[in-house]
């Protein structure tokens, strides 16, 4: 189905490719040199320069429609209109003469809040990613469609600095007054994925819904749940349980009747990937999954997961169907009556599991706890603690509070408990065994943990409970696995202090939420 695109201002395509299907675009990416297929039928590409989200190459466009809302900063940093048109004019001519690739889709499967995306893709692939990556629409939808917001990802187009008041020559540019994304420069495909829920995050607070960056399930009974976390903490593995239908793994949102999966499909981390600890990402890398930055064999065509030369970073992104036990809807009509905060503390001072009351929640909600370890990163050599505003800081344009505040009326209402759980060490030296992480999150989820004793952690205040079915209880108080307890008690404090430090930037959080964090 083709389109007409020159209200966009581009004129001139060569031809025009809408909501192609999965088939086509994987023979145009082979035929246009994009890509390569593995033995396993899967689309396999190289981003380039760009293996990640490239963070300091994104701005939000400056109008006086939206500058009082948006939370400026090192994150949200600022580009004038003026820029911003001379960018976008020079875009829309550069796709002059070429073939585009069109998806028209929704994010948000709740029909309630739905927002509808159009993605103008210069590449196959990509338009290939996000089909499978978003809601995809009917033939019924598409004979109406108008799109909410417009997404356009020109990779091969490069910025040039000087001339374009860019960093690099990479730009991601979003104009929420004109409800419009331009990338260029990279072809990582989660910037495209980022931009729509850089999108929600700014449009659902007004709806009333409060957008996550979490997974979420749903058990037996349709009682759901949430996982808020950041990389390498648990967040995809302990929310794909067997015994629970993933609603999704990444974003979503929370409304006063659902929680529903803003997504179509997943994004998932490949490296080090096994068929023994991640079955369902490993089955997933079939026909119809595209896969960016994975070193295959040119002859046999089989990946080795565990080369990190093309990056670290390397990703698969394919639809939620590819997950055996998925709740296909994408939502559930029961909120959350479990919140769980997934932390790697590698110092070894935060208990395993832990119940917080309103004010912690939002207090370490906001802080968005976890470590980066050594050899995560050039230069870190030991655990550094780290800090992610409301588990998602990238991808928030409005005020921390804003969503925190949000929380906590959600928490309010759904009488949901909120609990922190360290995927971490303790001090034994050890990580936590995910047997036993599985185990404390089973009992916060079927409610076993509220038949415990409950004890207050002397330097970050909440709630720690003595017994836990299935786990030793001398690893439940984090001061009984140290042989030395001064050593203990010097750690906690140090991480304490982080906690603190970081929490003065949040100017407005009240007194109570701030008094609720831990006692350096």
């Amino acid at each position: 189905m083709s389109l007409n695109l020159e209200y966009l201002g581009i004129t001139n395509p060569k031809v025009v490719y809408r909501n192609l299907p999965v088939s086509t675009l994987t023979e145009k990416a082979i035929i246009r040199g994009e890509g390569t297929l593995s033995n396993t039928g899967a689309l396999v590409v190289k981003t380039g320069k760009y293996t990640g989200r490239s963070a300091n190459d994104k701005f939000i466009v400056d109008t006086p429609a939206v500058h009082d809302e948006i939370a400026w900063g090192k994150v949200n940093r600022p580009i004038d209109k003026a820029r911003y048109d001379a960018i976008y004019s020079k875009v829309v001519a550069y796709l002059q003469n070429r073939e585009i690739f069109v998806f028209d889709g929704f994010a948000g499967a709740d029909p309630k809040y739905t927002k509808s995306f159009r993605i103008i893709n210069e590449l196959a692939s990509q338009n290939l990613f996000i089909h499978q990556l978003l809601r995809r629409p009917t033939e019924a939808d598409l004979e109406n469609f108008t799109p909410d917001f417009t997404i356009i990802a020109a990779p091969g187009f490069k910025c040039i600095p000087e001339i374009d008041g860019t960093r690099s020559e990479a730009a991601i540019l979003v104009n929420y007054e004109e409800k419009m994304v331009v990338i260029c420069g990279s072809q990582y495909a989660g910037e495209i994925k980022k931009s729509v829920f850089s999108v929600m995050n700014y449009v659902l607070p007004k709806m009333g819904v409060f957008p996550m960056h979490c997974s979420a399930n749903i058990g037996p009974d349709g009682d759901s749940a949430v996982f808020f976390g950041l990389s390498g903490t648990g967040k995809t593995t302990l929310s794909a349980d067997p015994n629970r239908k993933l609603i999704g793994d990444d974003e979503h949102g929370w409304a006063d009747d659902s929680v529903f999966n803003f997504e179509g499909g997943c994004y998932a981390k490949c490296i080090n990937l096994s068929a023994e600890k991640e079955p369902d990402i490993y089955n997933a890398i079939k026909f119809g999954a595209l896969v960016e930055n994975v070193v295959m064999d040119p002859d046999t065509r089989e990946f080795d997961f565990d080369d990190a030369s093309l990056a670290e970073n390397s990703r698969v992104g394919y639809p939620v169907e590819f997950i055996a036990n998925s709740e296909l809807s994408g939502k559930s009509t029961s909120v959350p009556k479990t919140v769980i905060f997934l932390t790697a503390d590698a110092y070894g001072v935060l208990p395993p599991i832990s119940k917080l009351d309103k004010n912690q929640a939002m207090y370490y909600f906001v802080s968005g706890f976890t470590s980066k370890l050594a050899g995560t990163e050039i230069g870190i050599t030991s655990p550094v603690p780290t800090f992610s505003t409301c588990f998602g800081e990238p991808f928030l344009p409005l005020d921390p509070s804003v969503y925190a505040n949000m929380l906590a009326e959600k928490v309010e209402k759904s009488g949901a408990n909120v609990y922190l759980v360290n995927t971490g060490w303790n001090g034994t030296g050890k990580r936590m065994k995910l047997s036993y992480t599985r185990a404390m999150v089973t009992a916060a989820l079927n409610g076993d943990i509220e038949k415990s004793e409950f004890v207050t952690d002397p330097t970050f205040g909440v709630q720690v409970p003595t017994t836990i079915p299935g786990v030793p209880s001398e690893l439940l108080i984090p001061a009984n696995t140290w042989e030395d307890k001064a050593a203990y008690e010097a750690k906690a404090k140090e991480l304490a202090k982080s906690f603190v430090e970081n929490f003065k930037k949040y100017t407005h959080m009240s007194a109570e939420v701030v008094a609720a964090g831990p006692k350096a």
